[in-house]
């Protein structure tokens, strides 16, 4: 790889002992020795690296052995190869196209920041190969932006914006100023955030748009407390939704009665922020590692490879969708045709650990339930990591858009 694209490569191979697979499976190829490429393509150096970063390529890596160890005749290498986007489109956009066009990557997967993962999309398209988002949230990537090659799955700007703004709402939250995250991310949220509210009889009456990685949000949240309004909602991610809670709390803003939301919170913000800070919060969410016995048994396996710090939904989403990307690619016998496999991953049903039984609808859009969970106060909290209380299971069909109102070109024609 060039040294602009900040790409380092992790490679797992295959083991080839064990059961015997049929003839159409991947083991009985005539190209079993040319390795199944891919490319975790996601922020290892900045405001998302915690919530997505090395923990993400821990998950790939997790589910590839996993995949193997249910499969273990099959001869053909699996690698998985690591890049460094920096949040930056046009890189992320040139580290998809290097690695296709010299490192046979067969499917690119993680991509959080949602200018990255449009961006990518174009180039994954174009060339017939998989894309598999995890870590961006723009809904447009199943709506306007769809396409063929394309697999959305652990949340999307629909699904949080409603989850949240429904509860605020019906708790007394009716007026809101927005803090948006100035890029594709924060305009989706943005809008569907306004959407729900004035659905619901709410209006937002101000807001401002901020950079991304801002360190000092005293300016923004000055202009959201003079607005006297009831709720600020906090529609941005990773560092930018840590800074703004802390200096939300030093200014005094929740002891002066206006409420701080976050439409995004991860468990590592959490961590990060601690009880003290972040108690009370409530905001919607795709997976938590305390749901269930299978969710604490993988986040157990997957918190000591990850220096001891438990998976993030985008994290849990990067090991699911990579896990049913190679039982689909395995169905198929080959990876070569990108949309093949996309198209194959929605007929198989998906069935995993972290997120349990569920489908993936024709526009890439994937179901299951979402969550709404209230950060616990610091007594409440029994155990590390033991941050959440579950407030409400919202079924997929209450919390993913519509596959009609999502205008997705590509199932017109």
């Amino acid at each position: 790889m060039g040294r602009s694209f900040a790409i380092s490569r992790r490679r797992l191979l295959a083991g080839a002992a064990g059961l015997a697979v049929g003839m159409g499976s991947l083991a009985a190829r005539a190209d079993d020795n040319i390795p199944l490429r891919l490319g975790v393509l996601t922020d290892m150096s900045s405001l998302y690296a915690d919530v997505t970063g090395p923990g993400s390529v821990i998950a790939a890596k997790m589910a590839v052995e996993d995949f193997q160890a249910a499969t273990p005749k099959m001869k053909r290498p699996i690698e998985v190869l690591t890049g460094d986007h920096m949040n930056k489109a046009d890189l992320g956009a040139n580290i998809a196209r290097e690695w296709i066009d010299r490192s046979g990557v067969d499917a690119v997967i993680d991509v959080p920041n949602s200018a990255v993962a449009l961006a990518v999309r174009n180039v994954v398209q174009q060339n017939n190969k998989a894309l598999i988002v995890s870590g961006a949230s723009s809904s447009d990537l199943t709506g306007k932006a769809c396409s063929p090659n394309l697999v959305h799955w652990s949340y999307d700007t629909y699904a949080l914006s409603s989850g949240t703004a429904r509860a605020v709402v019906a708790a007394g939250g009716k007026t809101w100023f927005t803090l948006t995250a100035d890029y594709a991310f924060g305009h989706a949220m943005e809008a569907e955030v306004k959407n729900v509210v004035s659905k619901l009889g709410g209006s937002v009456v101000g807001g401002v748009r901020t950079p991304i990685n801002t360190q000092d949000f005293s300016s923004f949240l000055l202009q959201a407390q003079s607005s006297k309004a009831q709720i600020i909602g906090l529609i941005n991610a990773g560092g930018d939704t840590i800074n703004s809670i802390k200096q939300s709390v030093e200014f005094g803003i929740p002891q002066g009665g206006q409420r701080v939301v976050a439409t995004v919170l991860y468990l590592s913000d959490v961590h990060a922020l601690g009880l003290k800070v972040a108690q009370g919060l409530q905001f919607t969410e795709a997976f938590y590692w305390d749901i269930n016995d299978e969710t604490r048994a993988w986040a157990k396996r997957f918190a000591p490879r990850n220096n001891g710090r438990y998976p993030t939904a985008m994290q849990a989403g990067v090991y699911a969708a990579t896990l049913h990307y190679l039982k689909a690619a395995d169905a198929l016998s080959s990876t070569s045709d990108g949309k093949a496999v996309v198209q194959e991953m929605k007929k198989l049903p998906t069935d995993d650990p972290l997120f349990g039984k569920g489908s993936i609808r024709a526009d890439g859009r994937k179901l299951h339930n979402m969550y709404l969970f209230e950060v616990k106060k610091p007594d409440e909290s029994k155990y590390p990591w033991d941050y959440y209380r579950l407030i409400k299971t919202i079924p997929p069909g209450e919390a993913f858009r519509p596959l009609e109102e999502g205008g997705c070109d590509f199932l017109k024609s």
